[in-house]
């Protein structure tokens, strides 16, 4: 009764943001109703800080993140931690995995604030559609983009990390977070700490190295605001390697 009361609850939620979820791209409400019932999804609710799955888990299906924010982590062979993603409501986690016949979590999955997440069982989204449902090959072929572009995201986080100095690793991931913003002065939707997982660094050190950034005119911040002053240097530094 309860899962039932939470399933009806997440199906309000996901039909309120699907035009912010890919994979809810150019299915018309009407069909959308019918295609949350023949996915047969389930429902959590996560607090901040919580698990949602652990790499190694059994997997269930791909997440979709209804509300709140998550990460995707994993640790490396020599036990540090890197941050892959940071989720926001409407996008997906495990869609990598949901295809690659290996039944396991292959990274954790961690809320980064209150959360609500559905999970999609992989056979929905390549099997055919028992009840024929006309939403259900839009359905595929979002996934099918989603796929792509994370395949091209996970190529460029692979080239920050090929850039070995700490410095030109900040310097051009704040160049990326000024074009997409557009602007010189953006927020960031990591803190310090998730930052220097993402950029595989040690926290105290990229701490070091942003103040001797601000201190010779670079940039300015204030918690999640950032400032790029210098654009010249910042772009000379992301060349350092």
């Amino acid at each position: 009764m309860q899962q039932r009361t939470m399933k009806s609850r997440m199906m309000e939620k996901v039909k309120a943001i699907a035009s912010e979820c890919r994979l809810f791209e150019n299915i018309r409400p009407e069909e959308l109703c019918a295609l949350l019932v023949c996915l047969d999804f389930k429902v959590g609710s996560f607090s901040r800080n919580d698990i949602i799955k652990m790499a190694g888990a059994l997997f269930e299906g791909v997440g979709v993140v209804i509300e709140g924010q998550v990460s995707v982590v994993k640790e490396n062979a020599a036990g540090e931690r890197i941050v892959f993603s940071i989720l926001k409501q409407g996008e997906l986690f495990g869609e990598m995995a949901a295809f690659s016949g290996d039944r396991r979590w292959p990274a954790t999955v961690i809320a980064q604030t209150d959360c609500s997440v559905m999970y999609v069982p992989s056979d929905k989204l390549v099997g055919q559609c028992e009840a024929s449902c006309s939403g259900h090959s839009k359905l595929i072929l979002n996934m099918l983009g989603i796929l792509s572009r994370k395949a091209i995201t996970l190529s460029r986080q692979l080239e920050f990390l090929s850039i070995r100095s700490m410095r030109g690793r900040i310097a051009a991931f704040l160049l990326e977070q000024h074009k997409k913003s557009g602007r010189a002065t953006f927020m960031l939707d990591m803190n310090r700490n998730e930052l220097a997982d993402f950029l595989n660094v040690a926290r105290p050190s990229l701490s070091r190295e942003m103040c001797r950034m601000r201190n010779e005119g670079i940039l300015d911040f204030h918690r999640s605001s950032m400032q790029i002053r210098d654009m010249a240097a910042l772009k000379d530094a992301a060349q350092e390697r």
